[in-house]
């Protein structure tokens, strides 16, 4: 193993630091949680990337989350450029984005119409939105540990009781908006109840991402999802699965179908986009027909549809199921869990393993793996934070953060997991005593 030098990263991030709010444009990127300065990217391709210093790297965040077949596939970086001969962007109608929108009709449980928009937070806001047209209640319920983008009203965090109302987890979001939005804990049945006896006549919606993804990975029982759908349809509350990670990454009907349950309303991102920026909300045609222009709910966007990140989404899509992309990628998280399951057999430490498809998470506490966000330790970020420099150092790269999860792509390889394997196993005898 050789020292990691990033003289040029480091020289980038003091440059960035002059003209950009803590030196980049998302703040998880800015390395804060596990120390140390950001690296920089200077180019990628399949499953690695290399940093401005030269340094190349296993990539296990895929611009987190979007880049299922792995950096610059040669089908999609084939279908961008015929795109962007064609136009970048129209702000008009294409027949991508209609060959798209019948895609993820024809795959999604209950998607009967869909909207396209630029981003996640984007498609959450209008569905939020929706519902609340819809039904006309204000109100919105959901789940502590779940993070919906930054969206104002669901930017909160749980009060003092099981079922409360939230307050800004943000400084400029009003109180009062916030109060709108009703937060319990996640795998609560009976919390979950109490919260509906008393607010379920003003809810317009219940938000859940049905694969916790963005405070570990925190894998719901499936009869608590059931609960929360029967417990929203008695009360006359639609309710929406966030999928805007776990979408087309779990397989082609999302944890919807991996659970088999039907939402009213969801929204989608990332691997529809092919790494490309893209969001997406869509449900029930009743619903999706009160947005305007046929209805009264409005929602608009100049690059809403764009030809390019359409064909991104498209060819991304053509490619999964052409190389039987959800099979394989499942195929390969579970040698990545056998693998790292007997590194953690043979030498204990406070750390666990958690997975579902592709997605995984090293959860840094032993026992059981946590399920909801208050039973998350958070003691175990420095030790992450340490694990994550020394897996740095032999050319892996993880989320640089001890609460985001991993994800694999087509691009990884067996013989890429098995150097994973190893390079943890080194990793934790050197940082984690």
């Amino acid at each position: 193993m050789t020292e990691l030098v990033l003289d040029r990263s480091a020289a980038l991030y003091e440059r960035a630091c002059a003209v950009l709010p803590g030196g980049v444009n998302s703040p998880v990127r800015a390395f804060r949680a596990v120390g140390g300065g950001p690296l920089f990217y200077r180019e990628a391709a399949g499953a690695r990337f290399t940093d401005a210093d030269g340094n190349s790297y296993l990539d296990y965040v895929m611009s987190w989350g979007p880049l299922i077949l792995g950096h610059a596939h040669p089908a999609v970086v084939a279908a961008v450029r015929a795109a962007a001969g064609r136009g970048l962007s129209y702000g008009a109608p294409c027949a991508a984005e209609v060959e798209l929108a019948e895609r993820v009709v024809a795959s999604y449980p209950g998607c009967e119409m869909v909207r396209f928009v630029s981003s996640g937070t984007e498609a959450v806001m209008s569905a939020i939105r929706l519902a609340r047209g819809a039904t006309g209640r204000p109100r919105v319920l959901k789940f502590d540990g779940c993070y919906h983008g930054h969206v104002d009203s669901l930017l909160v965090k749980a009060g003092s009781g099981l079922a409360t109302f939230a307050t800004p987890n943000s400084a400029g979001v009003p109180a009062a908006l916030a109060e709108l939005t009703v937060v319990v804990p996640l795998d609560d049945d009976a919390a979950l109840e109490r919260a509906f006896a008393a607010h379920g006549a003003e809810l317009a919606a219940a938000i859940v991402e049905p694969v916790p993804a963005n405070a570990g990975l925190l894998v719901q029982r499936r009869d608590f999802l059931q609960h929360l759908a029967d417990l929203a349809r008695r009360a006359g509350t639609l309710l929406i699965f966030d999928e805007v990670i776990s979408g087309f990454r779990l397989g082609p009907g999302g944890a919807a179908a991996h659970y088999g349950i039907t939402p009213d309303l969801a929204t989608f991102g990332k691997v529809i986009g092919g790494g490309m920026p893209v969001g997406a909300y869509g449900g029930r045609r009743d619903l999706m027909e009160q947005v305007s222009p046929l209805g009264a709910v409005y929602q608009a966007g100049t690059l809403s549809g764009n030809p390019v990140a359409m064909a991104a989404g498209l060819a991304t899509l053509d490619a999964l199921a052409a190389e039987d992309g959800w099979r394989r990628l499942d195929a390969l998280g579970a040698r990545l869990e056998a693998g790292v399951r007997a590194v953690l057999a043979g030498r204990p430490v406070p750390v666990g393993f958690v997975r579902l498809g592709s997605l995984f998470w090293l959860a840094m506490q032993p026992g059981e793996p946590p399920r909801r966000f208050d039973a998350v330790a958070c003691e175990g970020a420095p030790r992450y934070a340490a694990l994550h420099r020394a897996l740095l150092e032999r050319g892996v790269y993880l989320a640089p953060s001890a609460f985001e999860v991993g994800f694999l792509s087509l691009a990884h390889t067996a013989a890429d997991v098995d150097a994973t394997v190893g390079a943890l196993e080194t990793a934790l005898a050197e940082a984690i005593r």
